[in-house]
């Protein structure tokens, strides 16, 4: 599967932006959708995740009540819809989905990154 985000951008505190993360060409093995971020010097971390088909969420602490993540399963789009922007979420945002494949007599989940999309944020 190929993942494609996009809507980064520079914004003000307060702002709101919304990230989108097309899947292609197909969404037949996807387990599990997310979106992580990564600042400079920091390792990438979970923002929000949701079970594909299921509709599962789940938030890092720092934004809940903040941001959405939702899927629009005809057009095959992951977004994150982020409110209330601080200072503090400026990083490259990075979808990710786990899919889950045959591997040998069983299965194993394998994971799969889009390119990243900057968001930055001024006080």
């Amino acid at each position: 599967v190929q993942l494609v985000e996009s809507g980064g951008g520079l914004v003000q505190a307060g702002d709101s932006l919304r990230l989108s993360c097309e899947a292609s060409p197909n969404t037949f093995s996807i387990n599990t959708m997310g979106w992580y971020h990564q600042a400079p010097g920091k390792q990438r971390e979970l923002v929000a995740d949701i079970t594909f088909g299921g509709g599962t969420t789940n938030y890092a602490d720092s934004v809940k009540g903040r941001f959405t993540i939702y899927i629009d399963y005809v057009q095959n789009m992951m977004y994150l819809q982020m409110n209330s922007l601080k200072p503090e979420d400026t990083a490259v945002y990075y979808c990710h989905a786990d899919l889950l494949l045959t591997y040998g007599l069983g299965m194993k989940l394998y994971d799969y990154w889009g390119q990243g999309t900057q968001v930055t944020v001024s006080s």
